[in-house]
């Protein structure tokens, strides 16, 4: 056994990777605030190391400044603003960027660190330390979408650099997407070093149910992604409707990039996505609390579905208000909460032995 415990967990590894999943929350708020504020291209170069170091001299700031009026966001948009200006958005891209490098540093030194002294559960066999367990390699597949997440953010910059005056909303999906994918991912293996290896498993038809939520819940912030891309959220800002239909006016003669780029069809789907996630992570609740599964499930599942209802709501406020940043941010940091919620549900229900108390449905 190790020193906190059974050999497959490790109470520090769990604080460990709970408090990277902290950061990248942290991550995806000030990405959505950077977004929000116009910030994302002011900063035209990618320096993974030196780029830590923001201008410190009239100097430097003249030169990032020349470089960001090179770009087509300065001429089409911001033409004339003042170097205070500038350096208001530019901070807040350089923050984005900091806390990106922290997290890189949060993960990285600490694991190899726990690798070095054995700290990583390990799965004895004969007596002899064997393969390392699942814990060791799913923080390995982390850490190098964290590099990964690097590399798309940069490709993401570069589509607002030549031709565009913001960056191509499909990326900027992509880019969330990936934050989010690595932020259950770290919430995940975080429970599973908690907790130690789990082989029973709850019936099949509950963790379907629990991961389609889930999975439905990751759709709806890629569909965010691309309302948030395509500025989608400053216009159409009246509910149910849109600007008195169902559906808006479509540029159907984009082909397949109006699901990516048409701003009322990026909104009427992620509308819509939002009314089918509700109904059925209300349907979800109502049937665990009706079976009244054991090990708090229903509870759980009660959770998820009054955090999917007050997104909703918050997101509906957001929409008629006309996207005011501190709503578009807190709306954004409320979709990686639902999406936590969503992770820890379905982590639950795969080491659960749901039962039912009564025979059957009541």
């Amino acid at each position: 056994m190790n020193r906190f415990g059974r050999d497959d967990q490790s109470r520090a590894v769990a604080i460990w990777l709970f408090v990277c999943a902290a950061i990248v929350f942290a991550m995806v708020v000030i990405g959505g605030i950077t977004r929000l504020t116009g910030s994302g291209l002011s900063i035209t170069e990618w320096k993974p190391i030196l780029g830590a170091i923001p201008p410190l001299t009239a100097a430097d700031w003249s030169d990032a400044f020349e470089k960001y009026k090179a770009i087509p966001q300065y001429a089409q948009v911001n033409a004339g603003m003042s170097l205070s200006e500038f350096q208001g958005i530019f901070w807040w891209e350089w923050l984005h960027r900091l806390v990106g490098r922290m997290i890189g540093a949060a993960f990285a030194l600490p694991f190899f660190a726990f690798l070095l002294f054995r700290l990583l559960p390990e799965r004895s066999f004969l007596g002899r330390m064997a393969m390392p367990t699942r814990l060791i390699w799913r923080c390995a597949v982390l850490l190098a979408l964290g590099g990964l997440q690097g590399l798309i953010g940069w490709w993401m910059v570069t589509s607002g650099l030549s031709e565009r005056v913001d960056v191509a909303p499909e990326r900027l999906t992509i880019h969330l997407g990936l934050a989010l994918l690595i932020f259950a991912g770290l919430l995940w293996t975080g429970l599973e070093a908690w907790a130690g290896e789990e082989h029973s498993r709850s019936p099949v038809g509950w963790s379907r149910a629990a991961a389609v939520l889930l999975g439905a819940v990751f759709v709806q912030c890629l569909l965010g992604g691309l309302v948030a891309g395509a500025k989608a959220g400053f216009i159409y800002t009246d509910w149910p409707l849109m600007n008195g239909a169902i559906l808006a006016p479509v540029e159907w003669s984009k082909g397949g990039l109006a699901l990516l780029h048409d701003q009322a069809l990026v909104q009427f789907n992620h509308r819509i996505w939002a009314y089918v996630l509700l109904l059925g992570g209300t349907a979800y609740a109502v049937q665990a609390w009706r079976w009244r599964l054991a090990e708090g499930l229903g509870l759980a599942a009660f959770i998820v579905a009054a955090a999917l209802w007050l997104q909703a709501l918050l997101g509906v406020v957001t929409l008629i208000n006309v996207v005011p940043l501190w709503l578009g941010g807190l709306h954004q940091a409320g979709a990686a909460v639902v999406l936590a919620l969503a992770t820890a549900n379905l982590w639950l229900v795969r080491r659960s032995q749901p039962r039912l108390f009564m025979s059957g449905p009541r």
